[in-house]
């Protein structure tokens, strides 16, 4: 039986395992290359979306927020973080690591039927705690993590499917 934990926190922690290694591969081929880290920030894939760091923050909020959401009752957008480096986005994603790491099964198997709110503004969408995951927490967890590798090998990053895939659940 696959549980809220299952679908959540351990989605979230396989992603973001692989997130932090895409920025690893990142830093790497900037260093050998010689790019700007800055670049690799600032870069969009078009001029109307949003940029690289802003991927990242999303994967984050999107993963440990929504948690901390389903807690509070209420999840709203990502605030940005003013003058972010390329170090500070890889400790992000390690902090969101250890915080997910940190959250036991049963706390979130307990959350199960319990309302929850998307709230931009007067802007909100009702909830429950699993539809809340399921439609909109995920699909924008995969939206920004697709979209900070793609940035990533629109700059030549040498990255592959595997990369992105990160550590498979298999049967033990």
């Amino acid at each position: 039986m696959t549980s809220l934990y299952d679908i959540s926190v351990g989605t979230y922690l396989q992603t973001l395992g692989a997130t932090a290694g895409l920025l690893q591969k990142g830093r790497q081929h900037c260093a050998t290359e010689g790019i700007d880290l800055a670049d690799i920030i600032a870069a969009r894939l078009h001029p109307d979306m949003l940029p690289f760091w802003f991927q990242i923050i999303s994967v984050c909020h999107h993963s440990l927020g929504a948690i901390q959401g389903l807690r509070q009752g209420v999840f709203s957008p990502p605030q940005p973080e003013p003058d972010l480096t390329y170090g500070r986005l890889e400790e992000m994603v390690k902090e969101t690591l250890s915080g997910l790491d940190s959250i036991s099964s049963d706390e979130v198997n307990g959350l199960e039927g319990k309302d929850m709110q998307f709230k931009a503004g007067e802007f909100n969408l009702p909830f429950t705690a699993e539809n809340f995951i399921l439609s909109f927490s995920l699909p924008n967890f995969y939206f920004h993590a697709t979209t900070a590798y793609d940035i990533l090998r629109m700059k030549g990053v040498p990255l592959g499917k595997r990369d992105y895939s990160g550590r498979l659940r298999i049967k033990r």
